[in-house]
């Protein structure tokens, strides 16, 4: 299962958290904090999968769940990919693969790319219900719905979320150069 999906700057401002799974405000945001520290701090060549901190993990731990018994809804696992000026992190169980996370962020990129036509920052920034509906379009309550490029660019289009630029703003493009899906990921 899936239990968060985070988008950040490389300065640390999150762009996106979409968390589905309950858990109280201080742990999101102290989880916020030591996710972006965890990723940004690693070299270039490393792996894109972590554990999740020790501490985090025992602390967004349900209440009714037993502490002694280990638990597969626990989260766990952290899988990101870093774009350009971008870091897209998913946090999730032990029973998710992280290929296929690699992968859903993939998608969810070039989904983004599709749908703004060479995105950027500030696409991200002032039209963040088209990011909601296109991770809507990918994710339902933690559990992957749909993979084909296709399929979610179609379903966002069809919901009328994707706003056009106005066309003086159309030559400037800040922060990416362009699309940050043919930028390689770390």
């Amino acid at each position: 299962m899936i239990n968060a999906v985070l988008v950040f700057n490389n300065a640390g401002q999150p762009r996106l958290t979409k968390f589905y799974t309950q858990l109280e405000t201080s742990v999101q945001q102290r989880l916020i904090s030591e996710i972006f520290t965890l990723v940004s701090n690693r070299a270039p060549g490393s792996c894109n999968f972590l554990p999740l901190p020790p501490l985090l993990s025992s602390q967004s731990t349900p209440s009714h769940a037993a502490s002694t018994t280990p638990s597969n809804d626990v989260p766990s696992l952290v899988t990101y990919r870093h774009y350009a000026t971008l870091y897209f992190i998913i946090i999730s169980t032990s029973t998710e693969s992280p290929l296929a996370l690699i992968d859903l962020i993939q998608v969810y990129v070039e989904a983004l790319d599709r749908l703004f036509e060479n995105v950027c920052e500030l696409d991200l920034i002032f039209n963040f219900e088209t990011l909601h509906a296109t991770l809507s379009e990918m994710i339902v309550g933690g559990v992957v719905v749909e993979t084909g490029l296709d399929k979610v660019v179609e379903g966002v289009r069809s919901q009328g979320k994707i706003p056009r630029r106005p066309v003086n703003e159309g030559t400037r493009n800040i922060g990416l150069g362009g699309g940050f899906s043919s930028w390689a990921g770390r």
